[in-house]
């Protein structure tokens, strides 16, 4: 975006500098902008080419013999057993698991990793009492922490639902410290000069300022997400698209194993497009900044 900005000005310098009349150099940024679209649709074709590459030559692999398919399946071959699972209904009932959990960790730790990040960064003194606690147990990872949660929680859905939060919480949370420290203090000061409250300077600067870094956070919370999934459901499940990937894995279903696997890349793609459109639905503000900036 800044790059299209920085061509379309220069473009209007070039064409006041040579006298044209208003209408065309008012003509200058529409052209630079269809080129801008014309780059990035070739882009996308680039990528697309790609992704199209490597599924032939995965494809090719195993039918030319160079690695048997007994270890890699064909990408025909996986899709035949997608397909298979969906007729079956038996896909349904994993996915569903495996949507249920995850939802139900990555809101706990958006709503607690949010809320706070907030107070944290905010009030400095709260972040005293409360950083070096939550220092220590950053350094623990999730998996680690496996045993405790089963051992409190049972082999259930709760124990799979903490391990999920517990991955998922601190990018949302350390984000979220991070968006509100970096708020520019002039717009701070300037709405406080006015007469601003604290709640008002707090709610309509502070937390429409930090919010791009609170999305990022949540972002990657929605990567470690699916992460957490897999380890959870592969210990003490019966559904789950980490169990059938397992499960199918321990009785040689291969083609089965690669279809699970795909289905929770595509999960995780799914889930980190669905965050990113609500961050452009809740930032739309930041396009009319930038273009004016």
């Amino acid at each position: 975006m800044s790059t299209t900005i920085e061509s379309t000005a220069g473009a209007e310098a070039v064409a006041a500098a040579s006298g044209k009349p208003a209408t065309a150099r008012a003509a200058v940024p529409s052209v630079a902008i269809k080129l801008a679209g014309r780059s990035a649709l070739g882009d996308r074709a680039l990528g697309l080419l790609g992704i199209v590459g490597f599924l032939v030559l995965w494809e090719l692999v195993p039918r030319l013999g160079i690695v048997s398919e007994a270890y890699l399946s064909p990408p025909s071959q996986i899709i035949v057993t997608i397909f298979q699972l969906i007729g079956s209904g038996e896909l349904w009932k994993h996915l569903f698991a495996s949507l249920q959990r995850s939802l139900w960790g990555l809101l706990s730790a958006i709503g607690l990793g949010v809320t706070l990040g907030l107070l944290m960064g905010w009030f400095k003194r709260f972040e005293a009492i409360v950083d070096p606690i939550l220092q220590l147990f950053r350094q623990t990872s999730a998996f680690a922490l496996f045993p405790v949660f089963i051992l409190f929680l049972g082999i259930g859905e709760t124990s799979k639902v903490a391990i999920i939060f517990w991955a998922s919480f601190w990018p949302v949370l350390l984000s979220t410290i991070s968006g509100v420290r970096q708020v520019d203090r002039l717009l701070i000061d300037s709405a406080r000069s006015m007469g601003a409250s604290q709640l008002f300077v707090f709610t309509k600067v502070v937390l429409p300022a930090a919010s791009p870094s609170i999305f990022t956070g949540i972002r990657l919370a929605g990567t470690y997400c699916i992460t957490a999934l897999v380890a959870a459901e592969m210990i003490g499940a019966h559904s789950g698209l980490g169990f059938l990937t397992l499960n199918s894995q321990e009785v040689f279903q291969i083609p089965t194993m690669y279809a699970g696997i795909l289905l929770l890349a595509l999960l995780g793609l799914a889930l980190n497009y669905v965050l990113a459109l609500i961050e452009r639905r809740l930032t739309r503000w930041r396009r009319g900044l930038t273009l004016n900036g």
